[in-house]
């Protein structure tokens, strides 16, 4: 395993590199993921080569970190993002994204998921993670109660959608 990705079970996280600027344009433009990770715009190919060429800055300058989650054979399957790092508190936000259908429920996100607590944990010193989930995502409240998070809280009414207005739950776990 080369020395700049972390294994865990079935998947390998590595640093964005250039060649996935195709897949983060697709990603990120799919405004049927938008309501989970609110987006409300499209980006381009520019900002997104931008934000590649940026990728390599430390934590610690930027607040944020995102891995791709590899499954078997090197093959990018999501993403997996620290933000909101508060290295002072000890804290981050966490989110994930299995971005194919046929590649969720086959373990990679609960695998993504408890790796990125102990590279929080181990390497980054944080004591706790959190998660903001629309009451909408019962898969991703099960995959996080699954991976030792707990409810903590519930913002009514926060998000908007096309459905009217939901509830946000936070979900967090003490590392």
């Amino acid at each position: 395993m080369p020395n700049n990705q972390l294994h865990f079970g079935k998947i390998n996280l590595r640093p964005l590199e250039p060649e996935d600027l195709e897949l983060l344009y697709q990603w990120e433009n799919d405004s049927s993921l938008w309501q989970v990770s609110n987006t409300q715009a499209p980006f381009s190919r520019f900002i997104l080569k931008q934000y590649l060429e940026e990728s390599h800055r430390d934590i610690y300058e930027t607040k944020q970190l995102r891995l791709i989650i590899e499954a078997e054979e090197a093959i990018a399957v999501g993403a997996i993002d620290l933000f909101d790092f508060d290295p002072f508190h000890q804290r981050a936000g966490i989110g994930i994204l299995i971005y194919s259908p046929a590649n969720r429920q086959k373990g990679y996100a609960a695998d993504a998921l408890q790796l990125m607590c102990r590279y929080a944990k181990e390497t980054l010193g944080l004591h706790q993670l959190y998660a903001n989930i629309g009451a909408n995502n019962p898969a991703s409240m099960g995959l996080f109660e699954k991976c030792g998070f707990s409810l903590s809280g519930t913002k009514k009414d926060w998000l908007n959608s096309p459905a009217g207005r939901i509830d946000e739950h936070i979900y967090q776990r003490i590392l």
